[in-house]
């Protein structure tokens, strides 16, 4: 059987639509980005924030806060390949079970022989956390700061990586609640200091419903590939940090469709199989131009990326552990990078000839990010070679 071929030009017009870039597919509410998206980024805490703005149809700050915080709609929590990410509520059980309770019997068992290298006993662990977890629920919140001044166990020390050239005593308190993150037993709550903050306040967690793996699995398969489909295993296996063969079983079990890529086989669900529209046609969106932010869902989205974003350019957007930077998107493909200088105004800079009505529609994105920023100064946690020569810093 002739498998159907989807070529990068269909893969681009979907993101228009399932990745809500096109202006007149803008959404209404915090969460309408994040069900889009499946996972917003959070390890550079203005990243969540920026990713719903460049997606909402009246984007501001406090619609974020609001679901994050006010309605708890959004739950913050560590996922794929360790890394934190914002998610919506229905998700997050779906996303412990398959990936974080693995990652938490990892980190606390590290964890664990950190402090018997430093001659802490067999017990002390359960002990700072039962300690740990009832201080944070007499709170109801607090900060690290506050909770190592109430817990003492959380002001022991531990040794990380003995016998090694980073061998280094570290105090208990930071590993010991992001354990109990990772468990689901805390979770961050609003930040210290504006929504830039990466320091967060920490509250009782609201626990995780049980389910096996392998469903979970399935879910979250199906969730990602309804967003980033067509991909290839390859990048289900990279996005979520499964092995191979949990990738293999979660795309049998959702019956995923094979499909012709040019990187090679790649998937759809079965009931998502219709042609995408194309530009021109009479089921695709306006031409649109994009300013995401560093660490975007959608630049971040695949291990193979050549067909959005041209090898070339990497090296101007990306650092050297492989986070993303301020990209300039023209209908579906990365084509440069941008960056907010001191002043207040957003400094772009195209890096391919993709034409003058490009050009004039990322004019007009850089000064709709101007609007939206107003006084506030963003600086990426994550910085890349362009937008430091674009910001002067």
């Amino acid at each position: 059987m002739t498998l159907r071929t989807v070529d990068a030009a269909e893969r681009r017009a979907r993101l228009a639509d399932r990745h809500l870039l096109a202006p007149s597919r803008r959404a209404a509410t915090a969460e309408d980005v994040a069900e889009a998206l499946v996972a917003l980024h959070a390890t550079d805490a203005a990243t969540v924030y920026l990713t719903a703005l460049a997606r909402l149809a009246e984007p501001a700050t406090a619609e974020v806060e609001r679901a994050l915080y006010d309605d708890r709609t959004l739950v913050r929590m560590h996922g794929m390949r360790q890394t934190l990410f914002v998610f919506p509520a229905d998700l997050a059980s779906v996303v412990q079970a398959s990936i974080t309770r693995e990652l938490w019997a990892k980190e606390r068992a590290n964890l664990m022989k950190s402090a018997r290298d430093a001659g802490l006993d067999e017990t002390w662990l359960d002990r700072v956390e039962t300690e740990t977890l009832a201080e944070v629920r007499r709170r109801g919140t607090a900060t690290g700061a506050e909770l190592g001044k109430a817990v003492p166990g959380l002001r022991d020390k531990v040794l990380y990586g003995k016998g090694t050239k980073w061998e280094t005593w570290q105090p208990a308190s930071a590993r010991v609640l992001r354990v109990l993150g990772f468990d689901g037993a805390v979770t961050r709550g609003r930040p210290v200091g504006s929504w830039l903050s990466s320091q967060h306040r920490w509250e009782p967690g609201a626990g995780h419903t049980e389910m096996p793996v392998a469903e979970a699995q399935a879910q979250l398969a199906r969730r990602w590939l309804r967003t980033f489909g067509p991909a290839t295993e390859a990048d289900l296996k990279w996005w979520t940090g499964w092995k191979v063969t949990d990738a293999r079983r979660a795309l049998k079990a959702i019956a995923a469709v094979e499909v012709a890529l040019h990187e090679g086989v790649g998937w759809l669900l079965p009931d998502d199989l219709e042609p995408a529209g194309r530009l021109g046609s009479t089921t695709t969106t306006e031409p649109w131009a994009a300013l995401l932010p560093g660490l975007d869902p959608t630049a971040m989205g695949w291990q193979s990326r050549e067909w959005y974003l041209p090898e070339a350019l990497r090296p101007q957007l990306f650092d050297r552990a492989g986070n993303v930077g301020p990209t300039v998107w023209w209908n579906g493909e990365v084509i440069g990078g941008w960056a907010q200088r001191a002043d207040g105004t957003i400094a772009t800079r195209v890096l391919r000839d993709v034409g003058s009505d490009a050009v004039k529609a990322v004019g007009v994105e850089a000064q709709r990010w101007e609007g939206l920023l107003g006084e506030t100064r963003v600086t990426p946690r994550f910085r890349v070679p362009l937008e430091r020569e674009l910001s002067g810093g």
